[in-house]
């Protein structure tokens, strides 16, 4: 991103931002505008590729986290923002869903360190974008469901993947590509085996990979690509003609701005 004149400095703090899948055309304007502008970068590099940090300044400290703990991560943004310098936290996706920022906010708090959260497009947006399909089609699916299934990190008992499978709803499901013949599994006792299932390995990434397989052949797919990554599922009804025609744009449906006619 280029500038006329040369940005304003940013006021020394954390910036949490969100770098979306993968795509730096998919930043937003503001997540390259930080990047552009921070004293101090600090990247997920083993989910955030490179071409993210195109836009840094030639002078600015890069910090590459993809072998370190939060033990080591925060105090360096907190110790870099009390000398006076800003810090960009570059989280992969969407800094609301499995970014672990919880903890470093409540540690930037304990801190007194002032923070920012930015916005990022998330994985499952980036997937519906690819394969040219809206994820709530009337009269088909109206619901959305982000999870994931327990691994080393455990879901609540509500949330059991079996148990949101009955939604039957368009499921995206994260971090689950290790255990995926257990998720089909329980996906199975609500959805059809012929529900369609996008297999998505790197979003925005130059290897990027997405093919859309019935539900029955997830977990065969995934192990014959050798998936244990960076892999989402997306499970949904809408990813087949399912017809269907929102009322927003219906000449029978009226509303403010525009009034039924006589």
């Amino acid at each position: 991103m280029s500038f006329t004149n040369p940005p304003s400095p940013l006021a020394p703090a954390v910036y949490l931002v969100g770098a979306g899948p993968g795509d730096p055309d998919l930043l937003t304007v503001k997540a390259q505008r930080l990047i552009a502008q921070a004293d101090v970068v600090v990247v997920a590099n083993s989910l955030v590729p490179p071409a993210i940090l195109a836009g840094v300044r030639p002078d600015a400290e890069v910090v590459r986290t993809a072998n370190q703990t939060l033990e080591t991560i925060v105090p360096l943004m907190i110790d870099r923002v009390r000398a006076g310098r800003s810090v960009v936290r570059l989280q992969s996706g969407d800094p609301s869903l499995y970014s672990a920022i919880h903890e470093q906010i409540e540690a930037l708090v304990a801190a007194d360190i002032p923070f920012e959260v930015v916005p990022g497009i998330s994985a499952f947006q980036a997937a519906a974008a690819h394969l040219g399909v809206e994820l709530t089609v009337p009269g088909g699916v109206q619901t959305i469901i982000l999870t994931r299934i327990g691994g080393r990190t455990q879901v609540p008992e509500p949330e059991a993947l079996a148990t949101l499978a009955a939604h039957q709803a368009s499921l995206c499901l994260y971090l689950s590509a290790r255990h995926v013949t257990t998720a089909q599994a329980q996906l199975l006792t609500h959805y059809p085996p012929d529900t369609p299932v996008a297999v998505c390995y790197r979003l925005g990434w130059p290897d990027e990979r997405v093919v859309v397989v019935p539900l029955s052949e997830m977990a065969q797919v995934t192990a014959a690509e050798d998936l244990i990554r960076t892999t989402l599922y997306v499970i949904s009804p809408a990813l087949k003609a399912i017809g269907g025609r929102s009322r927003l744009y219906h000449p029978e449906h009226d509303h403010l701005f525009r009034p039924q006619q006589p």
